[in-house]
């Protein structure tokens, strides 16, 4: 038995090897030796696991905490209670990062009455153990930058000079090491953006790497990406200025607080969904385990509220059930770093933060010493808690895996070798939260009309809270989301409810924080939680040998290794992921070209539909849709936009008119949510109207091509040349009736099949017979991207946001400003913008097709284009077109920052001298307003 003091209290370790090369020197044995005098050590008890197959004994490990962590007594609470108002504005529920950040905003936003309510001591979840990394290197998402460049500015200017306390910012640089060729090259393309968003990156050589880092061992090092004026903040000085900011602009901060859940207004008023009316707070007990009469309501004090703000980090799944809010599907996960004691004659307080992705660590100087934090791959990291986060978890720690992370410790010491030449201070294991995406929740529920969430931040709550804060304080300000910022990837409406199942979580987790350090290959695809949903089909798509990706959940084919091949050994023979030509790249120009030329058979299941019914519901449509869906016969499909109050974008869609009272609303898998809540919540008191989801009573089959027409009328008696564009009919086919849509989204004559499921695979095996003679190919989505990205067919959430208006997205032909019933939402912000391009002879900003004329470079979305030698704009999405010959993108270009303010118009882009930028190199490329491919869509109407 050994035993080391610790900061006042006492660990004791008991333990025994009879493995040969395991001493008091190894790093088992210095992991056991841990102090714990560092601040980020405060764990109450410890339970010591050491590796078995080492035969080292078990012991329980008691440790004191120095902090006051428990949850408040009844005297405090009862002290809490009389401090709480009756009402406030706007209640924020959560006291770390995200929390005080929100609240600070809002503050400053001129909000009165804004109330954060925390159930212990702010900063207590996992705030305060927060590494503090600050780094703006490293996204493509041009959202996630902003916000990572304000929180700099935040935590560097703004707050020590409103509230006189430092941040404990320190610019001391960050340095991403590429250390193999993939790294690299993703490096370099994420430089390239960054620089665009203002971002100072650099890249620089080994040798440089070593002079700003002497202890690095450069020997595997290809290149690194510096930031000098990155760095580290201390998040609990954040979090204490933030706070103090919120207090000087009228925020009211109450500790030991624990709030047990909302109080809601039932649906009424035409509304369907319920809305926020108070928050419920315990004035008793502690936290969730408060006791309550059988109405929920002896010792809890309802605070009246119109706005809740969910900023509980870990908590914010339970929180957001016990508010009636069910879809929060994030999850905690263990996160572990070291922290090495002081080494010798080194003064480290001013080296760089270095990260190395390949090796799963980042290094920062720490105490005198070094922290290395890790990031587990291939899904290693376990999950804690996937039944229910303790209510009483405060200023905690868990049990440390050793023999799980001795490898991940040892590879980051390969890159300082110094390392292992000093002792260990602590190893530290703490929960953070991660969402199965790995990017956060943000935004109002659409379960709950005034309850907003900012959670889930995936180990980036200190690097973006700043710039989340000041996002969702605007959000919940003005009820909508800020007009100037892309949120469709953030927000929190995109998830699905069964994400929130605890297997989903328990699987998702550890994968979700793997992939932090992993190579986002542009095909990468998640491997847990797969198979979830799959079309009816998808036994038939898997023999004709479809590689399946992941679409919103749904199994969807990306290509095809052909009948009867292996898609996976396609790709294991290949070399596996890149972000060149993949093994599969012929596989998908056969597809494209398949569709050009004759005819291609794509499954679209995933598409989301919604039958819209009721004596209402053609009129409810009108109003929504910027076309008329009104006018037409039944049978008619309207492509047409949705649009805000303020006239920005929020849905593209078709609208097929079945019957005066039953409407169809389709519109892609991402914005399934996003467009029932944008219904729901413009439903008006006298709205006769009910909306279904039908996506999973049909299977979509799109067949596409010139031979399209062709193929349909031999399995049919219907004749298919008296179906119009945009016309809707029902066909025999073999056994079964479908509906037949005339429509295309890849820029040929095509179809779209909507097939009863019972029905769907004699249809398919009907079609599949006859198309082997007009040269029928199975064809998956990467061909599909690549046609619509020829004929520059727009997909909102993807080369389309909220920030954009109709008009600079091309889409003015769209809207019919003459409807009987009256104008669309938004349409006096269109005739305004019409008018305003109609003065100054045309837009600032413009929605453009990108070809780069060289065959060989790919894109793949976040490239930046340059005019006459100036960096101008970014391509949003990205494809081959393999009948141009070459890469094809579309970008949002501006020129209102610029100093000449031009137009853009033909004159423009025809003027310039264009190039985008790959990977360090510049490629000549061409702009147009119109498509590339067929621009006056000959091919569709013939």
């Amino acid at each position: 038995m050994q035993s080391w003091p610790l900061g006042g209290s006492l660990i004791s370790v008991a333990y025994t090897n009879t493995k040969m090369g395991i001493g008091t020197n190894s790093l088992y044995a210095r992991l056991l030796r841990c102090s714990t005098t560092s601040p980020y050590w405060r764990s109450h008890t410890i339970q010591t696991r050491v590796p078995q197959h080492h035969t080292w004994k078990r012991t329980r490990t008691t440790v004191q905490s120095f902090s006051s962590s428990s949850l408040p007594t009844q005297p405090s609470l009862e002290r809490r209670h009389q401090q709480l108002p009756n009402e406030a504005n706007v209640v924020v529920v959560g006291g770390g990062v995200i929390g005080t950040s929100v609240a600070y905003h809002l503050g400053k936003l001129g909000v009165k009455d804004v109330l954060l309510l925390e159930r212990d001591r702010l900063t207590s979840g996992t705030t305060w153990h927060a590494a503090g990394l600050m780094n703006s290197f490293g996204s493509l998402s041009s959202t996630s930058t902003w916000m990572r460049q304000y929180t700099q500015e935040l935590y560097r200017d703004i707050l020590p000079s409103e509230t006189g306390l430092e941040t404990g910012y320190m610019p001391i640089g960050f340095i991403e090491l590429a250390c193999d060729v993939h790294r690299l090259e993703q490096y370099r393309r994420i430089a390239a953006f960054n620089r665009y968003c203002g971002v100072n990156v650099s890249e620089i050589s080994p040798q440089q790497v070593q002079e700003h880092f002497p202890l690095c061992d450069i020997s595997s090092v290809l290149a690194g990406f510096y930031v000098p004026t990155d760095g580290r903040a201390n998040p609990t000085d954040v979090t204490l200025a933030l706070a103090k900011g919120a207090r000087q602009n009228g925020v009211q901060i109450v500790e030991q607080c624990p709030v047990l859940g909302v109080v809601t207004e039932s649906a009424s008023h035409g509304q369907i969904i319920p809305k926020v009316s108070g928050v419920r707070v315990a004035t008793t007990g502690a936290g969730s385990s408060a006791p309550e009469d059988q109405n929920g309501e002896a010792n809890s004090f309802i605070i009246k509220t119109n706005k809740v703000v969910n900023c509980t980090g870990m908590w914010a799944r339970q929180f957001g059930n016990a508010c009636g809010v069910f879809n929060l599907p994030n999850q905690a996960a263990e996160h572990y770093y070291m922290i090495t004691e002081p080494i010798p004659e080194m003064d480290l307080s001013s080296w760089p933060v270095i990260e190395d992705s390949s090796r799963c660590t980042y290094i920062r100087p720490e105490g005198g010493g070094l922290m290395l934090g890790l990031f587990e791959w291939h899904g290693a990291a376990a999950p804690w808690k996937t039944d229910k986060v303790p209510s009483d978890f405060s200023f905690g720690q868990l049990e440390p895996d050793w023999e799980r992370m001795v490898p991940y410790l040892e590879r980051a010491m390969e890159l300082v070798p110094a390392v292992e030449n000093v002792g260990v201070k602590s190893l530290f294991c703490g929960p953070e939260s991660f969402t199965p995406d790995s990017s956060p929740m943000v935004g109002e529920s659409p379960e709950l009309r005034g309850y907003y969430v900012g959670a889930g931040l995936n180990s980036l709550g200190i690097l973006t809270g700043g710039g989340l804060g000041h996002l969702l304080a605007q959000w919940v300000q003005k009820g909508h989301a800020p007009d100037d910022m892309d949120v469709t990837c953030i927000h929190v409406n995109r998830f699905h409810r069964y994400q929130s199942n605890p297997k989903y979580r328990h699987e998702r987790v550890g994968e979700a924080l793997g992939t932090t350090y992993k190579v986002h290959y542009p095909d990468y695809q998640l491997k847990t939680c797969r198979n979830v949903r799959q079309s009816a089909l998808h036994e038939r798509l898997a023999a004709a040998g479809a590689y399946f990706r992941s679409v919103s959940g749904w199994e969807s084919p990306a290509w095809y290794a052909g009948h009867g091949g292996d898609p996976a050994a396609v790709l294991e023979k290949g070399g596996g992921h890149s972000f060149g030509r993949e093994p599969w790249f012929d596989y998908w120009a056969a597809e494209h070209h398949t569709c050009r030329q004759a005819v291609a058979l794509f499954d679209m299941t995933f598409m989301s539909k919604f039958l819209v019914q009721g004596r209402d519901a053609g009129k409810f449509l009108n109003w929504l849709s910027t076309a008329n869906v009104l006018g037409g016969d039944s049978g008619t499909i309207t492509y047409t936009q949705w649009l805000n109050e303020r006239g920005f974008m929020e849905a593209d869609v078709t609208v097929t008119k079945w019957t005066e009272t039953e409407y169809w609303v389709m519109v892609t898998d991402t914005m399934h949510n996003h467009v029932l809540q944008h219904m729901h919540q413009r439903l008006r008191p006298d709205d006769f109207v009910t909306i279904t989801d039908v996506t999973a009573r049909y299977v979509q089959l799109n067949v596409q091509g010139p031979k399209s027409r062709g193929l349909l009328q031999q399995l049919t008696s219907h004749d298919m040349s008296k179906l119009d564009f945009r016309q809707v009919t029902e066909l025999d086919i073999g056994l079964a009736r479908v509906l037949c849509a005339r429509i295309t989204y890849v820029g040929e004559l095509g179809y779209e099949l909507y097939i009863p499921v019972e029905q769907c695979r004699h249809v398919y095996d009907q079609i599949v017979e006859k198309g082997q003679m007009f040269g029928l190919k199975n064809a998956g989505l990467r061909a599909l991207g690549s046609l619509r990205m020829e004929k520059a067919y727009r997909d909102y959430g993807h080369d389309m946001d909220n920030s954009d208006t109709l008009l600079e997205c091309g889409l003015g032909f769209t809207c019919d400003f003459g409807k009987s019933e009256g104008p669309f939402i938004g349409q006096d912000k269109v005739e305004a913008q019409k008018e305003f391009s109609k003065q100054q002879g045309g837009l600032f900003r413009r929605l453009v097709s990108v070809w780069v004329t060289d065959p060989e470079p790919l894109m793949h979305g976040g490239e930046v284009l340059w005019r006459d030698g100036q960096r101008f704009g970014d391509v949003r999405a990205a494809s081959f077109g393999h009948t141009l010959g070459g890469a094809v993108g579309l970008s949002m270009l501006s020129t209102a920052a610029t100093t000449t303010k031009e137009p853009i118009n033909k004159t423009f882009l025809n003027s310039g001298d264009w190039q985008v930028e790959i990977a360090n190199s510049l490629y000549p490329c061409q702009l147009s307003l119109v498509p590339f491919y067929d621009p006056k869509s000959l091919r569709v109407h013939q």
